[in-house]
């Protein structure tokens, strides 16, 4: 996968965007991991290169994680799996940038939890909603209680 430097956009309180790049494997992998955990929400992690702080939008791995809420209404990222994709991400010279998870019944939009829960203002939050017969996936950055879309790119691959 190609390495693209993000785009910067002012919106909202001004913070950067980055254009989020996806292959269309790792989407494929996201939603099914969100399908997959129905009942339940599902989670994962994104990993990608980082550079000045910020990551560049392209992303070189997708983790699927176990939610250790096991709640269709909220999740926590398995500490276990968040070490991993960690370790593994560290080991390419890449960092964690981002999370995902699905919203089983309502839109793919962040809810005030995931705006309370948001731990890294440097991350993309990836949000899955299965409300619909078609998945929907939007991407997301929170800052400071502000939230501000990110355009998604779905790449060959």
């Amino acid at each position: 996968m190609r390495t693209a430097s993000f785009r910067k956009r002012r919106v909202m309180s001004g913070f950067a965007l980055p254009l989020l790049r996806l292959t269309a494997s790792q989407y494929q992998r996201v939603v099914g991991h969100c399908y997959h955990g129905l009942p339940d929400e599902a989670c994962g992690l994104l990993v990608g290169p980082v550079a000045g702080g910020e990551a560049t939008g392209a992303v070189s791995g997708v983790y699927p994680a176990r939610n250790a809420d096991a709640s269709s209404r909220t999740y926590t990222v398995d500490g276990k799996d968040f070490l991993r994709a960690s370790r593994e991400a560290e080991a390419r010279g890449h960092e964690i940038v981002g999370v995902w998870h699905s919203h089983t019944h309502t839109d793919a939009y962040p809810s005030p939890t995931d705006v309370r829960q948001a731990v890294d203002p440097m991350w993309v939050y990836v949000i899955v909603s299965l409300r619909d017969e078609a998945p929907t996936l939007r991407a997301f950055r929170i800052r400071d209680g502000a939230i501000a879309e990110c355009q998604v790119v779905l790449e060959a691959g």
